[in-house]
């Protein structure tokens, strides 16, 4: 018997490896596909598009906010992954009757290699786990080196529209722009705020305005509903897992950060 901590310091108690698996967060899903667990995988929300073929593979038990707990049942999971953010509590306490579950919490880098880290325990997949937080930190000491001398540039990060919601303080998402050296202008929000995009209300001193292809998918035709309100920033349309999915999605963000730099540099010289 395993007794192991998840990311809230609820204990787990673990007879046996677990060999059926449900996911109920789609970079977690990601995570688990990259550590070689996609045959244990036995149950996935609809938002779960990585590996691309995984919803047509594997059972779809509703989204992350809402679940369908009967097919959940049916599937008798031996172990339910959740998070924190994404899940809701009653999604969580629901679950535990069913089985065990496991809740990340993530805000930092440190948080998404500690969580690799757990799942190699939990799923015995720890030379797996080892190797991909090893291409994770050398992706990001690489990255450190290259951004250590940038310019720090005032940036928003959008992730809705009507009503227009922003990345602020206690994020991942916040923590990733401190990484690119992007200035968080909304840092002194908590969350997900909603703003007003008025004359009177927007800060016009931001360098760079990121629309964010997830959860709302922006495309080319908002960077120019959002130029109008920021004339002199760069308008980007940003790729939101690289910004947003904590789990193997790390070991390609930082290639995508060097790149999102460079790109603004070519375009202000």
């Amino acid at each position: 018997m395993k007794h192991l901590k998840d990311q809230l310091d609820r204990i787990l108690h673990i007879k046996e490896t677990p060999k059926r698996i449900v996911s109920l967060v789609p970079s977690q899903t990601e995570l688990l596909y990259d550590l070689g667990l996609e045959s244990s995988l036995i149950g996935v929300t609809k938002f779960c598009v990585h590996p691309h073929h995984i919803r047509t593979d594997v059972a779809i038990v509703g989204g992350t906010k809402q679940i369908h707990l009967d097919k959940i049942k049916a599937l008798k999971p031996d172990i339910i992954l959740c998070n924190k953010e994404e899940n809701t509590k009653a999604i969580v306490d629901a679950c535990e009757a069913i089985c065990n579950v496991h809740v990340s919490d993530i805000f930092t880098i440190d948080d998404s290699l500690k969580l690799i880290h757990q799942y190699g325990e939990i799923f015995n997949k720890s030379k797996a786990a080892f190797d991909l937080l090893k291409s994770i930190k050398k992706e990001v000491k690489a990255f450190n080196t290259f951004i250590k001398n940038k310019p720090i540039l005032k940036a928003v990060y959008f992730i809705w529209k009507d009503p227009w919601i922003v990345a602020a303080n206690n994020t991942f998402i916040n923590y990733l722009l401190k990484l690119n050296k992007f200035e968080n202008v909304f840092e002194n929000e908590i969350r997900y705020p909603e703003i007003e995009l008025s004359e009177s209300t927007i800060n016009k001193d931001v360098d760079i305005v990121l629309l964010s292809s997830e959860p709302y998918p922006f495309k080319e035709k908002h960077r120019k509903d959002i130029q109008e309100f920021y004339p002199d920033a760069a308008i980007i349309l940003a790729d939101g897992e690289m910004f947003s999915w904590y789990g193997s999605r790390l070991a390609k963000a930082f290639k995508y950060f060097k790149s999102l730099r460079l790109n603004l540099e070519n375009n202000q010289s």
